[in-house]
């Protein structure tokens, strides 16, 4: 037990070495190098906070899209150093694996596979570049996981003012929010008024999603979903919606006070209605090429919102009990589906792969290296095409369009080969009490 715990403190400390190195590095890179390591968003960050500092609106620098709590973050970025933002940002990665590490022991993981499962996300390239680089995502996906522990330990408000405020931030997370109330339900809190979490077994005799659930079987579907209705309508699913809620507006009005439409159609109705003609790995970006002057209909709108919509009620009906595994698919497809896609949208689901990694079947040799090989070579091979497109000046758009639809594939591949090798596990264990209540209703 001593060795583990050496050993977690050991990988801690050498990733947090490793991202001082690159942070280091990146200041040598930018002063040195032609092409910057730092993200071209940092520098963005900077000028916003800059602009605040000087008494001014972050609105006040162009494509700042973000709340201003972010350039309130980063005004030291002014006054200490410039670097400030990437090291908040990296310890905020840190945070993270710790918040991941404690996941899992909540879950009765043992010490040697969370440690593996804290490697998949500390040691992961994709992830300690984007914090050590300048980009924000790493206190989105601290705070993400943070209203995650406090649902598992009965903290109720305390995961509504977290996620309240994480929403006001980044709008994404509110994908999240049927999930959390659901998992709210009825069956939340245990006979000792707090929630009975489902601890990991090396040799788990896995039930089906239907055990304790659904005992009686309704014989309509307006039975059915008067059932699942009844079933969210409780204490804390509305102490959660109304707190989190009073939170996202609390935030807004103060920023609306202060910096007025600027904030809000920058900060948030742009978000919404986000049309990107430049080149990305959506599916959509070259219709929204052809067509960005002309403007687009309502039903084109919804077209490109319906498939995105579909999918996420899909996986939140079938797989919400086992909440980070439903959040972990409902992110993946969030941004394989959406408008607009670039690579630092994929750290939105990394941070969320380590926790179910313990409940799959799937093997690194040779099905998970084959999803791993799967979706790296289409992302490449996207990259290819890209390369000609804006280093080449090659007129290779439809290519592009097709490697985009190739890597939408590989994101579905991965996704069924994810689904079929988990082993589901409701977060919650059903109290007691709860299953005689059910057993004597059928009575």
């Amino acid at each position: 037990m001593a060795a583990t715990t050496t050993l977690r403190w050991r990988v801690m400390a050498a990733s947090a070495a490793l991202r001082v190195a690159l942070v280091a590095y990146g200041e040598w890179q930018d002063a040195h190098l032609e092409v910057r390591y730092t993200d071209v968003d940092y520098l963005v960050f900077s000028d916003a906070a800059a602009s605040v500092a000087a008494g001014g609106s972050p609105f006040a620098r162009a494509t700042y899209r973000y709340s201003p709590l972010l350039a309130f973050l980063l005004l030291p970025n002014s006054l200490l150093h410039p670097a400030w933002g990437k090291l908040i940002f990296s310890a905020a990665d840190l945070l993270v694996g710790f918040f991941i590490d404690t996941i899992l022991r909540l879950r009765g993981v043992p010490e040697k596979t969370r440690i593996w499962s804290v490697v998949a996300w500390l040691f992961n390239p994709f992830t300690f570049t984007i914090g050590t680089r300048g980009n924000c995502e790493p206190i989105v996906c601290a705070a993400v996981l943070w209203v995650l522990i406090c649902l598992m330990k009965g903290r109720v408000l305390q995961a509504a003012f977290w996620y309240g405020l994480i929403v006001h931030f980044r709008i994404y997370p509110i994908i999240y929010a049927v999930p959390f109330v659901i998992v709210l339900g009825k069956n939340y809190a245990g006979p000792a008024g707090r929630p009975i979490l489902t601890q990991w077994s090396s040799k788990q005799q896995l039930q089906s999603d239907r055990t304790g659930e659904n005992v009686e079987e309704p014989t309509s579907f307006l039975a059915t979903l008067w059932i699942f209705l009844s079933s969210l309508i409780t204490r804390n699913t509305i102490l959660f919606g109304l707190f989190s809620g009073s939170m996202f507006f609390a935030w807004t009005g103060v920023f609306f006070y202060l910096y007025g439409w600027d904030f809000l159609n920058e900060a948030l109705l742009y978000h919404l209605t986000r049309t990107d003609p430049r080149h990305n790995f959506s599916i959509y970006f070259y219709h929204i090429y052809l067509h960005h002057q002309q403007g687009f209909s309502s039903i084109q709108k919804l077209a490109s919102f319906l498939p995105q919509l579909i999918v996420q009620l899909a996986l939140i009906v079938r797989f919400s009990r086992d909440l980070p595994f439903c959040l972990f698919l409902q992110t993946v497809a969030f941004v394989a589906f959406n408008k607009v896609m670039t690579a630092q949208y994929f750290v939105w689901f990394f941070c969320l792969l380590p926790l179910i990694l313990p409940w799959t079947r799937m093997k690194l040799r040779w099905k998970g290296l084959v999803c791993m090989l799967v979706w790296m070579g289409s992302q490449l091979h996207w990259l290819m095409w890209a390369y000609l497109l804006e280093f080449k000046g090659r007129n290779v758009f439809v290519q592009l369009w097709v490697a985009g639809l190739v890597f939408l594939a590989a994101n579905t591949f991965v996704m069924i080969m994810v689904i079929r090798h988990h082993k589901y596990t409701q977060l919650l264990s059903v109290s007691t009490n709860s299953r005689s209540k059910v057993a004597s209703k059928k009575e």
